[in-house]
């Protein structure tokens, strides 16, 4: 425990002075010694006495008793209602005729000031397959073209480049290793989603990997015939993301979150077709030298050989 920034006694000159009272010396003499008064000597023989050697120590600067806290009762019946009921921090002050703000202290207290408290902690289930291709995810991010700096530099958003439309840009992530291609299409329709599955299928076979299954959400690209097709084509198994549950695509997800921070976002960019040439060059550095937090601090690179031996 931290010392009381005006404490004039240690937990040492504490076991001290018990040891002298306690040797036989005058209590009004052992004050004396120290310069304390005689309560403080009679406090820590009082509280040695109680505890022993811990109860030399400092305690926390909190009060014993709270004359101003609401009953236990009471506290139990806004837990009740909270819990049950699920009313509302002024719903419950209505219903005990108290003080919103009383209620809202005791809520807090309590740990469910928030209505989502009171929700179940989410189970995550973590996973990762073992070799390259076994499972892809596929995701896509839209991000405005430009035609000169934008509000983001210069931060006036009168002075903005208007109908100049969106890259949409396609990322592969692959589960076992991390290591990610991404291509830039102008649109984002089920042809451009059909062509980036093809161009990534003779990407992974170059490497000698063939792609096992593929992951995507439930956009209209990709439930459309022309992916299907190409789907099945590449003699790959798709798999759907449940609805509203970005997070079964998190891999994906992620890497778009640090593709917009360290590449999109990090320049200041003349224009689109500037930001759009330094992608290639950015992505090398990802995939061959960026280290990760999520696979040990390797590189997706160095993962992906790695993986191709434990799998092979």
């Amino acid at each position: 425990m931290i010392m009381h920034p005006q404490a004039r006694t240690t937990p040492l000159i504490r076991r001290e002075i018990v040891a002298l009272v306690q040797a036989g010396e005058a209590v009004a003499a052992v004050a004396r010694r120290f310069k304390i008064s005689r309560p403080t000597v009679y406090k820590w023989l009082a509280r040695f006495a109680q505890a022993g050697e811990s109860g030399l120590r400092d305690r926390r600067p909190v009060a014993i008793r709270f004359p101003t806290r609401v009953r236990k009762a009471v506290e139990r019946q806004i837990d009740r209602l909270r819990r049950t009921r699920r009313l509302l921090g002024w719903q419950i002050a209505e219903a005990l005729s108290m003080a919103r703000s009383t209620v809202i202290k005791v809520l807090k207290r309590l740990n469910i000031a928030r209505l989502r408290d009171l929700e179940p902690a989410r189970f995550t289930q973590r996973y990762e397959y073992r070799r390259p291709g076994e499972l892809v995810h596929i995701d896509i991010k839209k991000i405005a073209r430009f035609e000169r700096v934008g509000h983001r530099i210069h931060g006036d958003r009168t002075k903005c480049s208007r109908h100049v439309g969106y890259d949409v840009i396609f990322v592969a992530v692959d589960d076992a290793s991390r290591r990610t291609e991404t291509r830039v299409y102008t649109r984002e329709d089920a042809t451009s989603a059909a062509d980036f599955l093809r161009r990534l299928a003779i990407l992974y076979a170059r490497r000698g990997v063939r792609i096992e299954r593929v992951m995507t959400d439930n956009g209209k690209v990709f439930s459309s015939n022309a992916f299907e097709s190409m789907m099945r084509s590449i003699g790959a198994r798709h798999i759907f993301t449940p609805p509203y549950t970005p997070r079964w695509n998190g891999k994906a997800e992620r890497f778009i979150q640090t593709m917009l921070r360290e590449w999109a976002y990090a320049v200041a960019y003349r224009t689109s077709d500037e930001r759009r040439d330094a992608l290639p060059a950015w992505l090398r550095y990802y995939n061959e030298d960026r280290r990760h937090t999520a696979i040990n601090y390797e590189t997706p690179a160095s993962r992906w050989a790695a993986a191709r031996k434990r799998g092979a």
